[in-house]
Order: structure tokens, then sequence, then C-alpha cells
């Protein structure tokens, strides 16, 4: 049975309109309420539909409208308007305000049937979707405090999208808080700026505290109409940067990947949000061996320490914010100066610990220790400048990664 409340200050209204709305179920009841008794039966009723008859003071039925949906105890109500004659202004600013239709005293009946038998399955659906909703929230899948997918699931969720194909044309995004974001950060106002920002089919995982995963049904300028909205409705002292990716790979890793690198970069260089894309070594191809001898070591000393700021440093800092969520009970150090660059892998099975030194001129070399372990996997690299690149830094880095967690996940050694 569906519970419809009409409410009026017009005793001939009910008639008219119970009238209109006979073809409704026989189980199907109508109430009918006056302005002042309207927020006591609604509360005891619980109706799956409220039908708002305008009030001679609009203001009336306009602070009605937000009084039901401020309150969580009409959660699953409905609203259609009632108008005495249509105004665009009264029923655009009602639909801002939360209702769900509208219909005139002059439509016809099949209008106001068609219209009220729409509402109800909707309030059906929204049933449907709270107790769905509430199970999902028992086993863990969805976050209780922020509702959103728990970090513990969105790995498997969002590839399970990716594979269904959902998401071809969209985008993901990783929004994280800024240094002095950090300081004033508010999990609950990021959640509710991100429900009022995203579209209903977009999927959020509330990942690592402080850092959200958004799968967007929309392209890159989709994502960064999002991101305007979040930051619209955030206080101005709460900061965030965000890195982005079109959805091209149904791997999730591999997205994930990229969107914090993007991530890292607007972090480190103080960008509201970077959009990843794939750097290419096209750009340091007058760095030939054959013309070492005609270049100085103040030159190519500057060269280097130009790739150490804009390539290794970003990729170590990207690897180790990526890495240490991943990799339990192991440390990660990384720092670099003009002499070496070191990243460390310390756990109490094994320190591995990768370094690139400049020797001078236009080569540097990358040792790989494993402790305890022998060659192949302890090695030299030697690595020309102009072969520095974004993707040869971090797959050489990443290699070095998964030779450290390859070894450690050994049940003998």
């Amino acid at each position: 049975m569906n519970t419809v409340v009409l409410i009026t200050n017009k005793e001939d209204i009910k008639e008219t309109l119970g009238s209109n709305l006979v073809l409704l179920r026989e189980s199907d009841e109508i109430l009918c309420s006056s302005y002042d008794d309207a927020p006591d039966l609604v509360h005891n009723k619980r109706p799956d539909i409220v039908i708002i008859h305008e009030n001679e003071d609009r203001s009336k039925t306009i602070n009605l409208v937000k009084y039901f949906k401020e309150k969580k105890v009409f959660d699953n109500t409905n609203i259609i308007l009632l108008v005495d004659k249509y105004d665009r202004d009264f029923i655009l600013n009602a639909y801002d305000e939360g209702i769900d239709d509208y219909f005139s005293m002059g439509a016809d009946p099949s209008e106001m049937l068609i219209r009220t038998i729409n509402v109800i399955k909707k309030s059906e659906k929204n049933k449907e979707l709270k107790r769905l909703k509430y199970y999902l929230s028992t086993y863990g899948i969805l976050s209780d405090k922020s509702g959103f997918i728990s970090a513990k699931f969105s790995k498997e969720i969002f590839e399970l999208e990716l594979i269904n194909n959902d998401f071809a044309d969209g985008s993901f995004m990783i929004i994280a808080p800024d240094d002095e974001g950090k300081k004033v950060f508010s999990d609950s106002k990021m959640n509710l700026a991100i429900r009022n920002s995203i579209r209903i089919g977009d999927l959020v995982s509330e990942f690592s505290g402080s850092k959200y995963y958004l799968l967007l049904d929309s392209g890159i300028s989709g994502a960064v109409a999002v991101l305007n909205k979040i930051k619209a409705q955030l206080p101005e002292e709460l900061t965030v940067k965000a890195g982005l990716v079109n959805v091209s790979s149904k791997k999730f890793e591999e997205i994930e990947k990229k969107a914090t690198c993007a991530l890292n970069e607007a972090l480190m260089d103080d960008k509201d949000y970077v959009v990843y894309s794939e750097k290419l070594p096209t750009s340091d191809d007058w760095l030939v061996e054959d013309e070492d001898n005609a270049k100085s070591y103040k030159f190519f000393r500057g060269v280097y320490c130009k790739k150490l700021e804009k390539v290794i440093a970003p990729v170590f800092y990207r690897l180790q914010s990526t890495y240490e969520e991943k990799l339990i009970n192991t440390k990660i150090e990384q720092y670099t100066d003009e002499k070496q660059s070191v990243f460390c892998l310390i756990n109490s099975r094994c320190e591995s610990r990768l370094k690139i030194v400049y020797p001078g001129f236009s080569k540097v070399i990358v040792y790989i220790v494993h402790s305890g372990l022998d060659s192949p996997e302890n090695r030299e690299i030697s690595l020309p400048i102009n072969k520095i690149t974004y993707k040869e830094i971090s797959d050489i880095v990443e290699d070095f990664i998964n030779e450290f967690i390859e070894y450690i996940n050994k049940e003998t050694f």
C-alpha cells in the first residue's frame, strides 16, 4: 500500500484531486492535511508521496518543502508540487529545494495519474536502494562514515566496472588535501562536498583517510567540472589537489598509477590539478656520446641537476607515496642531492637499496643491491643523461621494488 498526503488549506482541493487520482490502487490511501498539521501527520504516517498545494503565501510552500527535505525521517518521502497555474520561476525554485515533480490543477487527470505513479515507482526504488546500502554497509563494502566504497573493496569494484566497460569514455581522479589543507582537513565536509558534486552513476572510494578515488562517467572536462564544484563547497582554507587520467585501460592498477603520478605532480608544483600524459624522451636528442669532449663538465652537471629536479626526485616521491600504503611492515626512505639519489626499502627480511650516482659528464650509474641476494638481482646500470626520462626511471625503480616484493614473499630464504 502507498500512502499519499495532500497538504492544502483549501477544502475543495481534496475532493477535486481525489477524483483525478481514482485510478490508483484500491489499497492506496490519500490523506489530507492543513499546512499547520502537516509536519505531525507526515511524521506519524511516513507517506510515500506528499502533494503540496501552493499556499497564497508561496514562501510558506517553499519553506515546507525545505523542512521535509532537511528532516532525515522523511528520506523516503517524495514531493509533488500542486500549483493553481504555471509559474516558471516558482516551480524552478521548488525544484531547487527538492520537489520530485509538479502538476497544475488544470492538468488532465491522466497526466496527474501518470506523474503520481512515476513518483511512487521512484519511491519504491529508493526503498530498495536504501535496503541494499544497508546490506553493503553491514558487510563493509560501503563505509558507514562516508557512504562511499570502502578502501578494502575499491580495487575489486573499480576493476569490475572497468571490465564491464561502463566507464569506457570516462575518467579517473584522485583528490587529496595539500600541506595546508591537511591542517584543517574535515572528512565530513569533504564527504558532503563530493556527494553534492557527483552524479548518481559515479563511483567514489574514501581511500586511505584523506585521499579519495573517483571513477566518473564523463571525460576530463567533466572531471574538472566536478573538481571545481567540490572546491566551491569546501572551506577556503581546506585546499585540495587532484590527479586526473582518461580511462584508457581496463586495468585499475595502471589507471591508479597514472592518476597518482599526476596528483604528486600537482602537489609538488602547487597546481589545482594535473592531467596525466605520457612523457616521451624527445627533448634531449642533442645529448649524444660523441660530443662529450666538446661539452664542459659544468654544462653536463647543469643538465644533470635539471634531470634530478624534473625527473628523478618526482619519480622517487611518487613511488614512495604509492608503495608505502601497499608494502606492509616495510619502511621506505628516499632522498636526492647533487651527488646521489637513494631509494631504500627496509624490512625485517631484507634491506634493498637503489642508488643513482653522477660521476660527471654525460652518464649516471644506477647501483641496485638487495641484502642477501646474488646477481643478477644485484647489478649496475649505466644510463646516459639523455635517457633519464620519467618512464625510464619509473621502470627501473619499479623493477627494483618488484624484486624486493618477490624476495620477501618467498617462504624460504
